[in-house]
């Protein structure tokens, strides 16, 4: 009966020094679960499973959490790149091509959510200014165009890397990459090959090693820097004017590559791949203290030279241009369009939403943008079987409409097994959606009495506070014992406790169960007290009585006098109301004419054994009072 209630699979990544770790799940629509940042409104606590969870410290001002905040979108590119390298690892291991072929497709996907992230986070999150921006930028281009290094490896581990047919490619894709470093040391390779133009390679060698680059943790101004840049440039330029490498078509590209000569740029596009990364080169070498507000600019003017006159930008063209104009509207707008879900979209506006950059950009429905996109999120995880228990966690971040949703989508959730209508209550519990806990809870109870489990059901009507129901199961159980003569579900009725007050029949199920516990225990006073006080408080019902007094029978039979004088009287009292009500009751057809005889029976019993007990009751309280 139990339900194999699935939880998300998680994958857990170290993401710090300070021992915190990251997670992930797949979800409908190959949705990438993720916890988000708002901080919850004091009423709501989530009850979902242990995800990243970032906490604001509220006492900084909003410039000063921006190291805060940029750690954090780190920490969601670490997880995205975690899950592309598991998804290239199964797509490498299965032998299923369609199988394969899927898993790419997901892996492209998640390269360009990284790739928009980190660039949203150089542009809006970080903020970089003038200098430091353009290294962002390389770093960006760095990590998204990562195949040069595999074509290095390639290279080193030939018999003759110098004559290698990639070792061309492989050095101009690290000057256009600004690792000039490493550009030096393959050069040095070729030098060694051809030592009759060895000074040409070790001019190449010095304005490679003197180019500057900006440090923002220096002492050097960006003014002092873009003067030595420029000083450093004139040099190149001057050497190329003297056709210093005109022997040497490679160096010479070289050289035209270093001052920023356009056309030079364009007909390596192969090595480029992308009008972003031909976008950085050409700031690197011609305008390296570019400012934020002109990136736009360059931007459009790259993609336009870049692309074939002929071609469509694609949609990620077009992300990445409005996030060079600084249009983050249009990004997240862009994003919902292109993208199959709203992991990202929703996540990242959150992000953005904490650090004030909606508000800042014009985007007056910040907040409100934010939250329908969590919302519509979290509604796409609660048709998942499983990550439906995190969705709840994004419905208690939404402070305008969350608990409306969640209502909503509460109500939807199939109650396939009882562990998994205790966890959907749980939840209502912990949020005080008490209509939600009565409607669950009498849908169990419905359940469990059509299958004949009373104890569940009068469980369940008594967690609904739904009294009707509670009598409705009271008197099965009632019924149960007058068939079966004993009762089902003894722990629980012997633990009511303050629930057997929802209803009268409740409470006499519970008292009348206590009856039996006294009379197991030899309790026979207390047992003929509480036995008697069912009867002339009317809480058992009538059709009951003739039960309770049959259960007199052995307590009037007993050697000592169990009931007094007094109760005996009040007991002959209810005997006589009840043998009265049924004589007026219209005459039995001949089916029931034996249980007639059997209750006529029990009647004569009853008289005889409570006169007999009224005679001793009586002798025995007057042999008292002399």
């Amino acid at each position: 009966m139990e339900e194999l209630d699935v939880e998300p699979a998680i994958t857990n990544i170290p993401a710090a020094s300070d021992g915190k770790h990251l997670g992930f799940a797949w979800g409908p629509g190959d949705i990438l679960a993720y916890e988000t940042l708002y901080k919850a409104s004091s009423g709501a606590k989530g009850s979902g499973c242990s995800f990243i969870h970032e906490t604001i410290k509220e006492d900084l001002p909003s410039k000063n959490k921006k190291p805060q905040f940029v750690s954090i979108s780190k920490n969601y590119r670490s997880v995205i790149r975690a899950c592309m390298e598991e998804l290239q690892q199964v797509a490498v291991s299965t032998k299923d091509a369609k199988v394969a072929m899927q898993y790419g497709n997901q892996v492209s996907i998640l390269l360009a959510i990284e790739l928009i992230w980190n660039l949203a986070e150089v542009l809006f999150i970080d903020s970089a200014p003038a200098g430091s921006l353009l290294l962002h930028l390389l770093d960006w281009v760095r990590l998204h165009k990562a195949d040069v290094d595999e074509k290095a490896t390639e290279v080193l581990q030939s018999e003759s890397p110098a004559e290698h047919k990639d070792y061309w490619d492989v050095v101009l894709s690290y000057v256009m990459q600004g690792r000039l470093e490493e550009s030096r040391q393959m050069l040095v390779k070729q030098a060694t090959l051809h030592p009759a133009p060895r000074s040409m390679y070790k001019l190449m060698d010095t304005l490679l090693s003197k180019m500057p680059f900006y440090n923002p943790g220096g002492n050097q101004t960006l003014t002092e820097y873009d003067v030595k840049w420029r000083h450093w440039h004139e040099e190149v330029d001057r050497c190329l004017q003297d056709n210093s490498f005109a022997s040497n078509k490679h160096l010479e590209i070289i050289c035209r590559i270093l001052v920023g000569d356009e056309d030079t740029l364009l007909e390596h596009k192969e090595l480029l791949g992308t009008w972003y990364h031909f976008l950085v080169t050409r700031l690197l070498f011609s305008h390296p203290t570019v400012q934020p507000t002109e990136l736009h600019y360059y931007a459009q003017s790259c993609m336009t030279m870049f692309l074939d006159s002929r071609s469509v930008p694609e949609p990620l063209d077009n992300i990445l241009l409005a996030a060079f104009e600084f249009d983050i509207h249009q990004v997240i707008k862009e994003c919902s369009i292109a993208l199959n879900n709203w992991w990202f979209v929703a996540h990242l506006t959150d992000l953005l939403d904490h650090c004030k950059l909606l508000q800042s950009h014009n985007v007056h429905f910040g907040s409100n943008l934010r939250e329908f996109l969590l919302l519509e999120y979290a509604s796409g995880l609660f048709t998942h079987h499983s990550l439906w228990q995190l969705a709840v966690d994004y419905f208690d971040h939404c402070p305008d409409l969350g608990r409306v949703y969640l209502e909503l989508q509460i109500e939807r959730v199939p109650l396939n097994t009882e562990r998994k209508a205790l966890k959907v209550l749980r939840i209502c519990e912990q949020r005080q959606m008490s209509e939600q806990v009565r409607s669950i809870c009498k849908i169990m109870a419905m359940r469990a009495l059509k299958n004949n489990r009373l104890g569940s059901a009068l469980s369940w009507s008594i967690r609904a506070k739904d009294a009707a129901f509670a009598t409705l199961i009271s008197e099965r159980f009632l019924q149960d014992y007058c068939a079966r003569g004993t009762f089902s579900d003894l722990d629980l009725i012997d633990n009511l406790g303050p629930a057997m007050l929802l209803s009268d029949r409740l409470t006499f199920l519970g008292k009348y169960r206590e009856f039996h516990r006294l009379y197991g225990e030899k309790r026979f006073g207390e047992a003929a007290k509480l036995l008697l006080s069912l009867m002339t408080a009317k809480i058992a019902p009538r059709s009951f009585w003739m039960t309770l007094l049959t259960d007199a029978l052995p307590l009037l039979e007993q050697k000592e006098v169990i009931f007094s004088a007094g109760q005996t009287y009040e007991l002959m009292f209810c005997l006589e109301e009840l043998t009265s009500s049924l004589s007026s009751v219209a005459p039995a057809t001949d089916g029931t004419m034996q249980d007639e005889d059997i209750e006529q029976t029990k009647v004569e019993l009853l008289r005889l054994a409570l006169a007999r007990n009224l005679a001793m009751a009586i002798v025995k309280e007057g042999t008292v009072s002399t």
